[in-house]
């Protein structure tokens, strides 16, 4: 977490998840540690009550992990009854006694923190929201109901310069309801950790969190995730903590890109820890090169840009025109794009967009698509690109 990707900054718009439903009841298969990751024992073995534990490879299906027998155990009922804050002001919550409000691990959540009771929980840097973060959640559908669990203020917190989002804040709940299809027909729920309130957890006192403040049965994350103060637990010791606090844990093999990209024969390097997998500082990259079919094929869909329309845009009958102060997540490359779609609500219609240093313009195919009013201050727009 020390070194994960820079928050998101806070927008304008704000992304809540719904209430969860209840989550069905999950039973652990005895199964033991793969030898694939390092620290873990040599091969399967069963181990009487242990929970699960599994390297998972991207894209295979997960039916063959329901072979192993199975242990029934009893649902938790030790609720804490206190009352705690939610940044979004649900009824009935009790401000009064500052330690729990100071010590609530989630900003986004009901009373009690009890959102994500008995899911499974994946975990990362959730920035792109790109097909490797999708992939957490597919494999955390498939143990029961899955959850995001994202850090904010980290830019913040380690003075890190900002960047903007991939992904604006107000576009992530369209975004995870477009992996429905992927997780059972469930669209992942989201929530928020303050950085600040974890950055001095060790490992085992990250994880004693997740278990007795959130109560959850599970995480899933990647098999290069670091978690704990100054990064300093990895996947196996993610599984031994889990193991402890009896919860299962599931580390998925990294989604690899496939498409081979390269700048002038040389295959794209990121950073030090880029092995060739999906990222968002791959996302990154692709979009400052303006590359939009490869962020197409990294994020799984088309990117899209987020606008606020401002007092000072110019609009005439096909042509919009608004200062680049008014985006809201990262643009690509400065530079002529065809082929987009303009997003006012809904569809409004194909355009080409022209973005330079300063402002971006939207140029309509149809000359009907912006009549009078049509685009008014305040509003947001967004231009998906082809």
């Amino acid at each position: 977490m020390e070194r994960g990707a820079a928050a998101a900054a806070a927008l304008s718009c704000t992304f809540r998840s719904p209430s969860p439903s209840p989550a069905p009841r999950w039973r652990r298969p005895l199964l033991g540690f793969s030898s694939r990751v390092r620290g873990w024992g040599r091969g399967p073995r069963a181990v009487a009550g242990a929970p699960r534990v599994l390297l998972l490879p991207p894209g295979r299906r997960f039916s063959y992990c329901t072979q192993s027998k199975f242990l029934d155990i009893n649902k938790r009922q030790n609720k804490c009854s206190l009352a705690t804050f939610s940044s979004f002001g649900h009824p009935g919550i009790s401000l009064n006694n500052e330690d729990s409000v100071k010590d609530k691990l989630l900003i986004d959540c009901g009373e009690d923190q009890d959102c994500v009771i008995d899911g499974i929980v994946a975990l990362g840097k959730f920035d792109a929201l790109h097909i490797g973060h999708r992939e957490l959640a597919v494999y955390a559908s498939k143990a029961g109901t899955p959850f995001l669990l994202s850090f904010v203020g980290i830019a913040e917190v380690l003075g890190w310069e900002y960047r903007p989002p991939i992904v604006a804040q107000c576009d992530r709940k369209r975004v995870l309801s477009s992996w429905a299809p992927y997780c059972r027909n469930v669209v992942p729920m989201e929530y928020q950790v303050e950085f600040s309130k974890v950055r001095y957890l060790t490992p085992r006192q990250f994880v004693e969190r997740l278990s007795k403040d959130l109560k959850i049965k599970g995480v899933v994350a990647g098999e290069n995730y670091r978690f704990g103060y100054k990064a300093s637990g990895d996947a196996s010791e993610l599984i031994t903590l889990c193991e402890e606090f009896g919860l299962s844990a599931f580390i998925v093999r990294s989604v690899m890109d496939t498409t081979r990209r390269s700048d002038n024969g040389v295959m794209t390097t990121v950073n030090s820890s880029d092995r060739g997998q999906v990222s968002s500082s791959r996302v990154r990259h692709a979009l400052a090169m303006g590359d939009m079919e490869y962020v197409s094929e990294l994020l799984g869909r088309k990117h899209r840009l987020m606008l606020t329309v401002k007092e000072n845009h110019l609009q005439e009958r096909k042509r919009i025109v608004l200062p680049k102060s008014s985006m809201l997540n990262m643009p690509p490359a400065d530079g002529l794009y065809e082929n987009c779609d303009l997003i006012n609500g809904g569809h409004r219609g194909l355009c080409r967009v022209i973005i330079n240093s300063e402002t971006i313009d939207i140029e309509m195919k149809d000359g009907n698509s912006l009549l009078p009013n049509t685009i008014q201050e305040h509003q947001q727009l967004g231009i998906e690109f082809g």
